[in-house]
């Protein structure tokens, strides 16, 4: 990387803004409603993007138990300050409907045929090698052929009891990124709007686990739908930067090198978890 850029020394860097100006319309690619949460809360809609190549019973279980009105009702019970926001059935007492009642673990798995991966380029210290599938943070070992879902911010991922094929119903949302949980839990996709909202949630007492006492100061889950069976004129339109492309690679190489006469240094390196993957609402269409 560094041989790279004293080639290129004589081309000045582009901003970051620079690149998301001149980017074209098709690196924007709508959301899937069929791979969409919804979650419902009195202070708004989190919005959760469901991975489509990688923890696959884990997005069926949960779009089961949204469609079959599972989570609605129940709550955000334990929220851990720089940690999760953890929501579900805090008694375990409901009925799970046809949803399985424990899942088989996901927490890497051998990469579908074909799988794009693209690299971030920088060394990682929870992946030998780290970089995006398809719009998803993710880490991946060419040794052991496994690839996962990374704990960035804002990660949708099932909990747990401490043996491993126990995940349910429970599900939480990191609140800052939790890498060492990586291949402990399985990832199933990522908050893209709304992330607001969670961090806004109040918090648990670290001496409880993180689990609010007080049941009024739990944030209630109103619904979680997915967003294709809800009607589209109620969805919220939003695209996401497609990972697989050279302007996401440019953006890349301008965040671990950040132009612009505000910046003296430039570091030449970035952390999976500090490189954003661009999100918007869908432009509305000029007449």
């Amino acid at each position: 990387m560094f041989l790279e850029l004293m080639m290129l020394a004589d081309e000045p860097l582009k901003t970051v803004g620079e690149i998301m100006e001149a980017a074209p319309a098709e690196v924007w690619q709508a959301v899937d409603p069929e791979n969409t949460l919804y979650i419902e809360t009195p202070k708004g809609r989190v919005v959760v993007v469901l991975s489509p190549d990688l923890a696959q019973a884990h997005v069926s279980q949960v779009k089961t138990l949204a469609r079959e009105g599972f989570y609605d009702g129940l709550n955000f019970y334990r929220v851990v300050h720089g940690f999760v926001a953890q929501g579900g059935d805090q008694s375990e007492t409901k009925d799970k409907g046809s949803a399985a009642s424990s899942l088989t673990a996901e927490f890497d798995e051998t990469p579908p045929e074909d799988l794009p991966f693209t690299p971030l380029g920088y060394a990682d210290g929870y992946a030998a090698e780290a970089g995006f599938i398809n719009g998803h943070p993710a880490g991946r070992d060419a040794k052991d052929d496994k690839v996962w879902l990374a704990h960035c911010t804002g990660a949708f991922a099932f909990a747990r009891d401490v043996a491993r094929d126990t995940a349910s119903t429970e599900f939480y949302v990191t609140l800052q990124p939790q890498r060492y949980l990586d291949r402990n839990l399985t990832v199933a996709g990522r908050v893209i709007y709304g992330m607001d909202i969670v961090q806004a949630m109040p918090r648990g007492d670290f001496g409880d686990s993180g689990v609010i006492a007080n049941e009024a100061d739990w944030t209630p889950i109103v619904t979680m739908a997915v967003a294709s069976d809800i009607a589209e004129a109620d969805r919220t339109a939003l695209e996401i930067m497609d990972t697989n492309n050279e302007t996401f690679s440019a953006l890349i190489k301008a965040r671990a090198n950040r132009a612009g006469e505000f910046f003296y240094h430039q570091a030449d390196y970035i952390d999976l978890c500090q490189m954003p993957i661009p999100v918007r609402l869908t432009p509305a269409e000029t007449p």
